[in-house]
């Protein structure tokens, strides 16, 4: 079966006995035993039997499983934001005398996590060009515990070739780890590409909307014991396994998660084009764009959509402030892929806490405005933001 399919029939784990066709919110805490016997064996994982919610619940059980079988994983942890998914991790193949190699192109917060929060315990970080393979091969030492980047960075719009950085990693015999929460794992195979872990922040496209938080930790089973420490001790120890509710809401939203992902690329390709027609915007950044440095790697490793976010740059800082102020449909707000277009600053927000220069090390700019693209109809998106350019 096609994605789009699998993720509207995905079996469940065990039978429902009232034949429901939406699987059932298990809002309770524990489960019950019959015997002393049977409750040791599933504390020990010796049968298959969730014994308490924190750590195990049916309910998010059945959207690891409909992860794992979209992507073909060996296993799925379905953790409680998209930044849990990259903290639990990075700790998780990480430790005290060990170093990332990763990049500056990187969100904010999962910069810090690992130049600053990480670096409290112990872990090293070496910061290259990712687009440069003899730079990340010589960053690389005997200490070196992964490699993790952005499929498509955020705000740079950066992307890297995913199957020479696996034969690196590999060659080193070290997992290669992406973030792929900028394009659906629903339309192109990291497994295929060479990664090993894959980390999604599913608040994005997965939850329909914004509807709740949510992340996934998608590992394809090629980094020895990294699915028993995920299970076994970042689950239980850190305690950020996602909640059944948000479950529930994550698997609907997958349910459709195809349709509005292609409503979102193909409005956001058409806007990026249309964008250029604005005087006032001086420069459109989007990987979909056919002149853009990084278009034909991104089809070869993604397929032809882009995603559903975009840049572009005004004269100044006070032009994006004056343009964002005066947007009349898009939100001003932050987050990604929400069924409503969304617009921020990110010099100024995401990344207002880093100084000049560690932004322009970032290359994070004050003249760059971002777009998440909505559902709402892409004449409308564009009528918005030209009239808000010309004031």
């Amino acid at each position: 079966m096609k994605k789009s399919t699998q993720a509207v029939h995905i079996p469940f784990h065990r039978p429902d006995p009232y034949g429901a066709l939406s699987h059932p919110v298990y809002h309770s805490v524990a489960y019950e035993f019959d015997t002393a016997r049977e409750m040791a064996d599933a504390f020990c994982n010796r049968i298959d039997a969730p014994d308490y919610s924190r750590v195990e619940n049916p309910t998010v059980i059945h959207l690891e499983e409909a992860v794992q079988t979209i992507t073909g994983a060996a296993a799925v942890s379905a953790l409680n934001s998209g930044m849990a998914a990259v903290s639990n991790t990075l700790i998780a193949v990480s430790g005290a005398g060990k170093n990332i190699v990763t990049s500056r192109h990187l969100f904010g917060n999962s910069y810090s996590l690992i130049t600053s929060s990480l670096a409290r315990f112990g872990v090293g970080h070496k910061l290259c060009d990712l687009t440069c393979p003899g730079e990340v091969e010589a960053a690389i030492d005997a200490e070196t515990c992964c490699i993790y980047l952005e499929i498509v960075t955020n705000p740079q719009l950066e992307v890297a070739d995913l199957r020479e950085l696996a034969a690196i990693a590999h060659r080193h015999h070290i997992p290669l780890i992406a973030d792929t929460t900028v394009i659906p794992f629903t339309e192109f195979s990291a497994k295929a590409l060479g990664v090993d872990i894959e980390v999604v922040s599913s608040t994005k496209y997965v939850s329909g909307g914004a509807t709740c938080l949510g992340g996934l930790v998608i590992d394809y089973g090629t980094t020895p014991g990294f699915s028993q420490r995920m299970k076994g001790e970042m689950v239980f120890n850190y305690g950020a396994y996602m909640t059944p509710q948000v479950a529930y809401m994550q698997t609907l939203g997958l349910e459709t998660l195809g349709c509005r992902y292609a409503r979102q690329a193909s409005s956001t390709l058409q806007l990026a084009h249309r964008l250029r027609e604005i005087p006032q915007i001086k420069h459109v950044n989007y990987v979909g764009l056919e002149d853009n440095p990084y278009h034909q790697l991104a089809v070869s490793q993604f397929g032809p959509t882009a995603g559903a976010m975009l840049t572009f740059d005004m004269k100044d800082e006070e032009a994006c402030f004056r343009l964002i102020d005066h947007v009349r449909l898009i939100c001003r707000a932050t987050n990604l892929f929400d069924n409503r277009s969304l617009i921020i600053h990110p010099a100024s927000t995401i990344f207002g806490a880093f100084s000049d220069e560690e932004k322009r090390a970032m290359d994070v700019d004050s003249r760059t405005i971002r777009l998440s693209v909505g559902l709402e109809d892409v004449d409308d998106l564009y009528d918005d933001l030209r009239q808000a350019a010309e004031q």
